[in-house]
């Protein structure tokens, strides 16, 4: 997130308002004027006579509330404010609060309080430990001392959510504060852009120079901090080879590029393997690395350089090995871009050709995503939750521009669904298409009625196989043979086209491959919400 935060005009000394039109007034000048909540008793004082330049966005559980907001706020580049109710509704938004820390989403989070003068009495639906309970998964949280501090707590939440690494903050209000008088708050600008040291930015610019065959490895940092051209630009000059980083959330760089050479997978010694025969390994924007299991061994190939430009100290604190740089993606690259010749090398050779996906029944994964990429427009949206079928992904339905992909950098299922219609909010004019899976879709369907309510052009494609196939494909690393039984992964007669009008929400079901092109290309060009179920293998 990298827009620098907005002035507004300095208070008169001595006058006074009340807590509420105070922080509305603060969020005019961040330009937070859409409210994401699902409202409970304690936050109506907030709500009292609504202002009318504001918009307030329902979702039917708070974890699709902060799922809308996250992927609002990685649209526009700034902080979505939420409004959460106390314990209970923070605690069913923390899956997604959690998922939110991991995408480095900046997101400032209210949860309502009861009224401080019973707050000794174990009220009901009171928060015993507010700023506790959200953490570690927020950067900073609060309870404000006294109502008359609820806007400076506000104020500094932005801030801190905005500064890098991006995050969310949490900030609880009794009900009973928002009526009080308070002195106004006025914004300030506070700067996002942190240069990384020159001395180190040095050594990785001598290092990329000298390298013979160098690789990058690009993670969601680089499209969140707006540095994608400039990559592509890097990469070019030194003709490294080019893969995404393991259980990335954004896409960095254009997987038709001549030089883009593919995904690693979060497993030690696979990274490794694929890494072999490179001397320099230059990270950006991405841990150096992620694992999902136990591995073994070097974490770069033996003789290998390590290099890494991270927005995240603790990142750069925790990597095993190697020279590391913190700092803001887009200035960091600006910088080796000054710092680094053009190097004599040859370009890497290119991938495989890949064979095409035929037609089948039951319809494969491929088959079903080359068909969508053959019918999409390339500057569409694509916000991702299948992950049995994301290998597949990878292969069959490229990212080609910036700002096209989202998902959840958590691992944590429910996100992606609520995320489509918040990057649909944030981006009325581009097409957002949300690819989830049909285990995953059920832990935020209640965002469809949302979508359907504000009429968002969103296709939704279900990628229906009947069970929670990444679990299947997983088993075998804890030793499970192909024909042992795996308990809890069936998914049997869940009809989405009645869960889809249900929710006010149209639906269509395809199983015939012959079919899929048209069904596809009428549901990308409807202009509401549509529910495309898609049965496959």
């Amino acid at each position: 997130m990298t827009p620098s935060s907005p002035v507004k005009a300095g208070a008169h000394p001595g006058t006074t308002t009340t807590v509420r039109e105070a922080v509305l007034d603060l969020l005019r000048a961040f330009d937070m004027t859409t409210i994401f909540g699902n409202p409970g008793s304690t936050e109506l004082p907030l709500f009292l006579d609504f202002p009318s330049d504001f918009r307030y966005v329902l979702g039917l559980h708070e974890g699709v509330v902060v799922g809308m907001a996250d992927g609002y706020a990685q649209a526009r580049r700034n902080a979505s404010f939420i409004n959460l109710h106390s314990a209970a509704g923070v605690g069913n938004a923390m899956g997604n609060i959690f998922t939110a820390y991991k995408n480095r989403t900046p997101l400032v989070i209210t949860a309502g309080q009861q009224a401080r003068s019973i707050l000794p009495f174990d009220p009901f639906l009171y928060s015993a430990q507010a700023t506790e309970l959200p953490k570690p998964y927020v950067k900073w949280s609060c309870e404000p001392a006294r109502a008359e501090d609820v806007p400076l707590a506000i104020a500094r939440g932005y801030y801190i959510a905005m500064q890098p690494p991006c995050g969310p903050v949490l900030i609880s209000v009794p009900a009973d504060d928002w009526s009080r008088q308070c002195e106004p708050v006025a914004a300030r600008r506070v700067g996002k852009l942190l240069r990384p040291d020159p001395d180190v930015m040095a050594e990785i610019a001598q290092a990329l120079d000298k390298a013979r065959r160098p690789a990058f490895v690009i993670g969601a940092a680089v499209d969140r901090d707006g540095a994608w051209d400039d990559v592509v630009e890097l990469a070019e000059r030194h003709k490294a080879g080019v893969w995404v980083a393991p259980m990335s959330g954004r896409c960095g760089f254009p997987e038709d590029h001549r030089q883009f050479m593919g995904f690693l997978p979060a497993i030690r010694e696979k990274i490794v393997s694929l890494l072999g025969g490179y001397d320099c390994v230059f990270v950006i924007g991405a841990p150096a690395f992620t694992y999902h299991v136990e591995g073994f061994g070097p974490h770069v190939p033996p003789g290998a350089t390590l290099l890494q430009l991270t927005d995240d100290p603790n990142v750069a604190a925790w990597a095993p090995v190697g020279t590391a740089a913190v700092g803001s993606i887009s200035l960091g690259v600006r910088e080796l871009l000054q710092r680094t010749a053009a190097p004599v090398r040859e370009l890497p050779a290119p991938r495989a050709p890949l064979p095409r996906a035929e037609p089948s029944s039951p319809m494969s994964v491929a088959y079903v995503l080359q068909t969508l990429a053959e019918v999409r427009d390339p500057a569409s949206i694509v916000v991702e939750e299948s992950p049995s079928a994301r290998p597949v992904m990878h292969k069959y339905l490229p990212m080609l521009q910036s700002e096209t992909f989202y998902t959840m950098c958590s691992g944590g299922l429910g996100y992606s669904m609520p995320a489509a219609v918040g990057v649909a909010l944030a981006k009325p004019q581009s097409k957002v298409i949300g690819l989830i899976g049909d285990g995953s879709s059920m832990y935020s369907i209640q965002a469809l009625w949302t979508a359907a309510q504000l009429k968002l052009p969103i296709t939704f494609v279900i990628l229906n196989n009947r069970r929670y196939a990444a679990l299947t494909e997983f088993a075998p690393t804890f030793g499970f043979k192909p024909e042992d039984p795996l308990a809890g992964t069936d998914l049997p007669d869940l009809d989405f086209v009645s869960l889809a009008r249900g929710l006010a929400c149209e639906g269509v079901r395809v199983s015939d491959p012959a079919k899929l092109p048209d069904v596809l290309r009428q549901a990308l060009a409807s202009p509401v919400p549509i529910l495309v179920d898609v049965e496959i293998a």
